[in-house]
């Protein structure tokens, strides 16, 4: 499974406008809460603890009095019968949670916790970020509300909705014959290379925006584009599309604006790479990436 995808919550959205019911889900004993500070998720018990760890849930009691009344409050889903939130916390909650665990980097915790966790993670981080973004209605510039349990954001002025967004992105793996298609970003650490990908625009297709970033980065002509998976990336709230695509000919060029760099790789070496093996100056982003997954998928195939 693609780490942030497989979340395991019910997430019950027909409850989340019952203001009474979620209260009462609140003060429920049975209840579970993941705090966020700086929109990092709590982790369980010592720093120094072997992986995998377990997901900072605890008791919504112990951490209300942390947050603020305004905090941003959110109902994640039911894992059974316990309700489950997530709660943005200041940052004085490190030392008044320290005997109980810590709060770690969204992308490191994902890579610490079971799949399951790490799904949890980023529905959590998504929307306590989006959260934060929207405390001021873009139409009017006034204050907004949270509503339905977090789901909503309401301006108390000229009354108009703001629901959470996802951005759509096209991340895909360019093959020809018995090679792929890498980039560097020009802001990628030295030797890192990864699947191109990029923004879906306005009035365009998945198949459209992997012709067009392919073009635009590499300067290839794609032919056949084919679905492969999607990952909620919560970076700040995106959903990476995930494609194959055939490259109709080698010839490339990056383009100078965001691309460093452009390679084309055997399957034999894509097979090296993926086991975190650096090669020829090249390595590839760990599993918590989809594009790994891409990679990997390929390299895998011609065995």
């Amino acid at each position: 499974m693609i780490p942030f995808a497989g979340n395991p919550l019910d997430r019950a959205s027909e409850k989340r406008t019952d203001s009474n019911w979620i209260e009462s889900r609140w003060r429920d004993p049975s209840s579970l809460v993941l705090p966020m500070r700086r929109l990092e998720p709590f982790l369980l018990g010592p720093e120094k603890s072997t992986t995998p760890l377990e997901l900072g849930l605890i008791k919504p009691a112990v951490v209300e009095a942390l947050a603020d009344k305004e905090a941003a409050r959110i109902f994640l889903g039911l894992d059974g019968d316990a309700a489950v939130f997530a709660i943005d916390v200041p940052e004085a909650a490190e030392q008044a949670l320290a005997g109980l665990g810590y709060f770690r980097d969204a992308r490191m915790a994902a890579s610490m916790v079971p799949l399951r966790d790490a799904a949890i993670i980023a529905q959590a981080k998504a929307l306590i970020d989006w959260h934060q973004r929207h405390g001021f209605c873009p139409r009017c510039g006034s204050p907004t509300t949270l509503v339905d349990a977090g789901y909503r954001r309401l301006c108390g002025k000229c009354k108009a909705e703001h629901f959470p967004r996802v951005d759509p992105v096209v991340i895909m793996l360019a093959t020809e014959g018995e090679a792929c298609l890498v980039g560097r970003g020009k802001l990628f650490p030295p030797g890192m290379f990864s699947a191109l990908a990029g923004f879906v625009e306005p009035g365009e297709t998945i198949e459209e925006a992997v012709r067009r970033e392919l073009m635009e980065e590499a300067s290839v002509k794609i032919g056949e584009v084919t679905y492969y998976a999607t990952q909620p990336w919560p970076f700040p709230s995106s959903l990476m599309i995930g494609c194959f695509a055939r490259a109709e000919s080698r010839d490339v060029k990056p383009d100078e604006n965001e691309i460093a760099e452009v390679r084309w790789i055997e399957r034999s070496t894509a097979r090296e790479l993926i086991e975190g093996k650096q090669v020829n100056g090249v390595r590839v982003p760990p599993p918590i990436a989809i594009a790994h997954h891409l990679i990997k998928t390929w390299a895998l195939a011609g065995k």
